[in-house]
């Protein structure tokens, strides 16, 4: 039987690996690693970093193209569905072609493979075809989220209140109403014209990285930051 991994490796600092991690690197036969470009080489550089400290030198690297996407579609869902679709493709064909019966192989996941990442629903759709393809575990990481609060010190809640994880594109008309406190994900493109300007932020970019950028206070004083 194949063996997978996933493991979550943080937010782009390599201390952030936790012991379960290392141990769980140790015996990989095979990284796989999709290239999205340029403009990600420094991500598929802490993977290499992280495979040179943590596992052993006879490991295979396999790196693929990631299937292109549309970044802003008209059908938002359809388009991902057809990008899910294209990796699982690629990933199965990749995983039958590169790892042998009783290897180990791992995808290092950005953050924590649980929260805002596909690959666990790549995993799926190929065993949707397959059943006996391999088995997977899932090995949780650091997310931006616990970065975010750590960097600027902190707790996510209020006391006795909830915590909404969204994403920018969710936000376009608004924040909910009724939750104290909402984290943000995914903005690349980040807005605030149409939020209450006395609302407390605390931004940040590149969490974990050496070019780690934080911003906090009112709103409508730091927005245009």
């Amino acid at each position: 039987m194949r063996t997978l991994r996933v493991i979550g490796i943080g937010t782009g600092d390599p201390e952030h690996l936790t012991l379960q991690a290392v141990q769980a690197l140790a015996d990989v036969d095979v990284v796989f690693v999709l290239d999205k470009g340029a403009d990600t080489d420094d991500l598929v550089a802490l993977r290499r970093t992280i495979c040179a400290r943590h596992i052993r030198d006879d490991y295979r690297l396999v790196v693929a193209q990631d299937p292109p996407r549309e970044r802003r579609p008209a059908d938002y869902a359809a388009t991902v569905e057809a990008w899910h679709a294209a990796r699982a493709d690629l990933l199965g064909g990749l995983i039958a072609a590169n790892l042998g019966a009783g290897e180990v192989g791992a995808f290092l996941v950005w953050g924590d493979p649980a929260l805002y990442d596909s690959t666990l629903r790549i995993l799926e759709r190929i065993l949707a075809r397959d059943a006996g393809a391999f088995a997977y575990t899932v090995i949780p990481g650091i997310s931006s989220v616990q970065m975010l609060a750590a960097a600027h010190r902190i707790p996510l809640n209020r006391i006795g209140g909830a915590v909404h994880i969204t994403t920018g594109r969710a936000i376009a008309e608004g924040l909910p109403e009724g939750v104290g406190s909402v984290v943000v994900m995914l903005d690349a493109d980040p807005r605030f014209d149409h939020l209450d300007p006395d609302l407390t932020i605390h931004w940040g970019a590149y969490l974990g990285s050496p070019d780690q950028l934080l911003i906090a206070g009112r709103l409508g004083t730091v927005g245009p930051e």
